[in-house]
């Protein structure tokens, strides 16, 4: 594989991803992904040292996901950063015009997180969404705690003021922030795109959550069926809790006049971190879809797309999994490492072949 780059390297999953996803061949996917990688994407495989990125756990820039629609439908997406890009909103200007994207909100909050000097962690992370048939689709990740954590609410307060939506803090917070110290903002979210859909998504990290907290933490969202999100827990993390390794992330999407209430919830386990290995987190995940009528096959297509390697030979290949509760279209969205620098080691099994939260 060191006689690839990561471009290379990254474009040929992209491009297996959307052919075997039944998506039509073309070059933008590509183009797209060589220009959010930048200099990044020409460094060979043996030289990860460079660009080290949080992304995902063997420092690759990328991550993608494949969102499982219940109406049948899915899309392609990649999570990626710009390493050793100056300035961070560089990618976005580029391809603005090319994608007709609304920039306004993003302008209008930049400055809270893209400050002169970071405490630490991610600037800013981006996300391409590719459907059948559809103009591309981008949205930006921004880091509450940029300034510290101690800033991280009132930073996202703020920013929830000038789009226009303050009083959705206080709804937020007194559902989701009820354990000090161990529930934080971790992301804060934009759709880039001017549909009454564009959303804006705040995200919650719930440090050692019981299946009770992230319940909690949904009632906030009308029409959320609390034993959705238990029957989730208990099969992707084989419990009810405490999940003490990373945390649960509870997501709350304010769309057109959700200026109080978000219309959509979603939440994220970390599948990699309570699992042995990756064939047993496809099992979980292959149970999660079954519960929503979900096309499985197309699930190992991806899975073949990205990786050869058998399943019981790592673990991480499947980092998280994500359950999608909205009006809009409900759903299961499944995230695929690139694994372009190393593959984790499996754990050792438990008697049954799983390994319980915590």
């Amino acid at each position: 594989m060191a006689d690839f780059s990561l471009y290379e390297h990254t474009n040929g999953q992209l491009n297996r991803l959307c052919r075997v996803l039944g998506f039509a061949d073309g070059p933008l996917p590509g183009e797209l992904l060589g220009l959010l990688l930048g200099p990044a994407g020409a460094s060979r495989l043996d030289e990860s040292s460079e660009w080290p990125s949080g992304v995902s756990d063997d420092t690759t820039p990328v991550e993608f996901s494949i969102a499982f629609d219940a109406t049948g439908e899915c899309a392609v997406r990649v999570l990626g950063e710009s390493v050793g890009v100056h300035p961070e909103r560089k990618f976005l200007d580029v391809v603005a015009e090319w994608l007709g994207l609304r920039t306004g909100r993003f302008d209008a909050v930049q400055d809270l997180f893209l400050p002169e000097t970071a405490a630490g962690g991610f600037t800013l992370w981006y996300s391409l969404i590719f459907r059948a048939d559809s103009r591309p689709q981008l949205k930006v990740y921004l880091n509450p705690q940029i300034s510290g954590p101690e800033r991280a609410d009132e930073l996202v307060r703020m920013a929830l003021g000038r789009l226009g939506i303050a009083r959705a803090y206080d709804s937020v917070a007194a559902a989701a922030l009820g354990r000090p110290g161990r529930d934080r903002f971790s992301y804060f979210a934009l759709d880039l795109d001017d549909t009454p859909r564009s959303r804006v998504k705040l995200y919650v990290s719930h440090e050692g959550a019981e299946t009770a907290d992230v319940v909690r933490a949904a009632s906030l969202v009308p029409g959320v069926e609390p034993e959705r999100i238990r029957e989730f827990c208990a099969i992707s993390g084989a419990g009810n809790g405490p999940f003490s390794s990373r945390p649960l992330i509870s997501s709350y999407s304010f769309t057109g006049g959700d200026a109080v209430t978000p219309s959509s919830y979603s939440l994220y386990v970390p599948i990699r971190d309570y699992v042995a290995d990756d064939e047993v987190a496809r099992a979980r995940v292959l149970a999660l879809m079954a519960q929503y009528d979900l096309d499985s096959t197309k699930l190992d297509r991806a899975i073949a797309a990205v990786s050869g390697r058998a399943l019981r030979d790592g673990v991480g290949l499947i980092p998280h999994v994500s359950l999608r509760l909205s009006p809009f279209g409900s759903g299961i969205t499944v995230y695929l490492s690139s694994e372009a620098y190393s593959v984790l080691p499996p754990k050792r099994r438990s008697v049954l072949g799983l390994v319980p939260a915590g």
